[in-house]
This record gives C-alpha cells, sequence and structure tokens, in this order.
C-alpha cells in the first residue's frame, strides 16, 4: 500500500501585517485562510491518507475564536486526518488556542498533536511521533525520544516537529529548538516532517521543511510550496514532491543604475503577475537629477500596478550635472548656493549628504513646476 501524506506548516494565521496599508492589510491576512483551503483542496484531489501540520498554523496564541473557527472551515474539503502540531508562535501552554480548537474541531478529523507520545492512524499505515513545544524555546532538542519510541510493525514512522536542525540552517535560524541533524537515521524514521523554516528544503536524508505555503517576508529560501511525500511502506526511501500553492509572490530586486532608469521599466515589466507581486526594489548608483525625477515618475506608474511596492534607494546618488544647474535657472548667490548644495552632495564624508542631495533635488523639481506653468 502507498501511503501519502501532505506535509505543510507555517501558516501564521492571524499575521498582522503592521507594515502595509489597511486594504493591502487585509488582503494579506485573508489569504492565509485561502490557502489553507487550497491545501484541503490538493490534498483531497491527489488522495493524501493525511496531512500533517508541522507548527506554527498560528501567529500567536491569542488569535481569535473567529481566525479559528474560519481556518476550520478552511480545511473542511479534506476529510482525512489533519495531524497538528503546536509550535513555538502556538506552543500548547496550559491554556491555550488548542484547549478552543478541540472545542471546535471534529476529533475525528483534527489531532491535535500536543503529546511527546505516538499517534497511530492504522487505516492509513502511519504511525506518527511528534515533538510539540510547550513555550517558545527550548534548549533540549525534543525529538530525541524519537529514538526509543516502540511503533506497531508494518506502521511507517513518520517523524513531526518544529525547530532548527543542527549544522545545516544558517546560525541565525538555530538560537533554539534544536534538532538533530541525523534524527531521521537514528530514530528510523521513514520520514521527518519539520516546520520553522519557511522555505521548502530537504535539509537531510529524509528530512524536509516544507515551508510556508504562503510566503510573508522577501524570501531567498523558496517559500509558498507544500510537500506531497509518498511511501511504500516501512524502510522504503520517500518520494518527495515540492508542490506550489502560493497566490502572492514576494520578491527583492536589486538594480543598479547608471545614468538612465530604464532598466527598472525593463524589469518590472517582465514580472508575470504584478498586481500579485509584493516587491521590494533595491537600487544603487547614480542619476542626474533630470533622471531621478525620471525614477519618480515610473515608480508612480508601477506603484498602481504592483500589489505593493517597498524602495530601497540609500545606495542611489544624486549625481547633478551642469544641465541639471542650467534647468535651476538662477544666478548670483543662489546659483552658489545651489553649487555648494551640490558639491556636499557629492561629498561622502559629509554628514549633510543626504539633506544637501535632497534640497538639490526638491530645487530642480520646483524649478520645473514653474517653467510648466
Amino acid at each position: 500500500m502507498v501511503i501519502r501524506i501532505l506535509h505543510t506548516g507555517d501558516w501564521q494565521i492571524g499575521k498582522p501585517f503592521g507594515g502595509f496599508e489597511p486594504d493591502r492589510r487585509g488582503e494579506l491576512r485573508a489569504e492565509r485562510f485561502a490557502v489553507v483551503g487550497r491545501i484541503a483542496a490538493l490534498a483531497a484531489s491527489r488522495g493524501c491518507d493525511a496531512v500533517l501540520v508541522a507548527g506554527d498554523a498560528f501567529d500567536d496564541n491569542m488569535v481569535s475564536d473567529r481566525e479559528i473557527q474560519r481556518t476550520l472551515d478552511a480545511m473542511a474539503a479534506f476529510r482525512g486526518p489533519w495531524v497538528m502540531l503546536p509550535g513555538n508562535h502556538d506552543a500548547a501552554l496550559g491554556v491555550s488556542l488548542w484547549t478552543r480548537l478541540k472545542q471546535r474541531a471534529d476529533a475525528a478529523r483534527v489531532i491535535v498533536a500536543d503529546r511527546p507520545e505516538p499517534i497511530l492512524l492504522e487505516d492509513q499505515g502511519i504511525a506518527i511521533l511528534p515533538a510539540p513545544l510547550t513555550r517558545r524555546h527550548e534548549g533540549a532538542d525534543l525529538t530525541a525520544w524519537f529514538d526509543h519510541a516502540e511503533t506497531p510493525a508494518g506502521l511507517a514512522r513518520i517523524g513531526l516537529a518544529h525547530g532548527s536542525v543542527q549544522n545545516r540552517l544558517p546560525e541565525a535560524a538555530e538560537a533554539g529548538n534544536p534538532i538533530a541533524d541525523d534524527r531521521a537515521a537514528r530514530a528510523r524514521l521513514d520520514y521527518l516532517a519539520l516546520g520553522d523554516w519557511h522555505g521548502f528544503v530537504e535539509i537531510a536524508p529524509k528530512t524536509v521543511y516544507a515551508g510556508t505555503p504562503e510566503p510573508d517576508r522577501y524570501p531567498a529560501n523558496a517559500p509558498g510550496h507544500v510537500a506531497i511525500v509518498e511511501v511504500d511502506g516501512p524502510g522504503a526511501a520517500p518520494r518527495i514532491e515540492k508542490v506550489r500553492t502560493a497566490r502572492f509572490d514576494w520578491r527583492s530586486l536589486a538594480l543598479r543604475l547608471d545614468g538612465g532608469v530604464e532598466a527598472v521599466d525593463e524589469a518590472l515589466s517582465a514580472l508575470a503577475q504584478p498586481g500579485e507581486t509584493v516587491l521590494e526594489l533595491v537600487l544603487s548608483g547614480s542619476l542626474s537629477l533630470r533622471e531621478r525625477v525620471r525614477l519618480e515618475e515610473t515608480l508612480a506608474l508601477w506603484r498602481a500596478k504592483l500589489f505593493d511596492l517597498r524602495l530601497v534607494d540609500a545606495a542611489l546618488i544624486d549625481a547633478p550635472d551642469d544641465e541639471d544647474l542650467d534647468r535651476i535657472d538662477v544666478g548670483g548667490f543662489v546659483r552658489v548656493a545651489i553649487e555648494r548644495l551640490r558639491a556636499r552632495a557629492a561629498d561622502p564624508a559629509d554628514p549633510d549628504r543626504a539633506a544637501a542631495a535632497l534640497a538639490l533635488r526638491l530645487a530642480y523639481v520646483e524649478h520645473r513646476r514653474l517653467g510648466e506653468r
């Protein structure tokens, strides 16, 4: 019998998205529920035996009852078992959101893996070994008990945990909740389903982070997927398929502009779905004041097309030339002041360099506006 599971995690239901305008914030929050619905439909269409949620289904323990109910409603399309592990954001405290969820959930369908003991899904051929978090940070490896856990013969052993695999992830991701990088081998697991890292990666043999199914930051680590895992039986190598589930495309794009802004329009025109793109645009180089104004006009057009645009331009330097200064049609002491501003704006050691550059740009724009009357 082929065992097929869908592995997901890090839904972050209730994430506030406080840095966005209210309309965008509401749409991003709503998409957390929508992606759960897509996961449920995928699990049903692919004939999965179970869905494993590897922690942080919720952004914190203070999510509302309405958010819990909307999550359960989104899960309804898959009628098989959902095994949900408390993570560091939604730890299994004495009284937690899991207490409220159990009161609302169909117990035959939603299994909260809040105790370190085997969960036997004998009809599905699976024994699940969970490592629930009971607080945000743990110094000990909560998966260690897997090594000596007894499970019935004939059931595939699936580990379910939330944390940082040691020696495999960047140091910043290993502050707590450690997991041994050879845990799957030590515990004779057929698959180890992990949460916490938001990108999809097979981090060690039979050991996979599914990542968040709907991105929530500018990534470099392949978010926006779930794993469909097939196991032929105990001891067989799992077949792991990465399946995209994301709607929004969060991306960071770095461009160097030296003299002209054409590269901005070219790069943004290549986006497949700008209306569903959350873009961080990082610009460097130098532009004349004429081109700086063109850049602002270009970005104004793209802000209306993109779902969201964040500009990072600290490394983009204004480099006014003689033509720029001639267009600021002034003479006498005002021209002297403009020349001094130009010199200060060009001096990397001047502490007021940015203010001088802004003053020059404003002067250019104002004189251009007056000239168009």
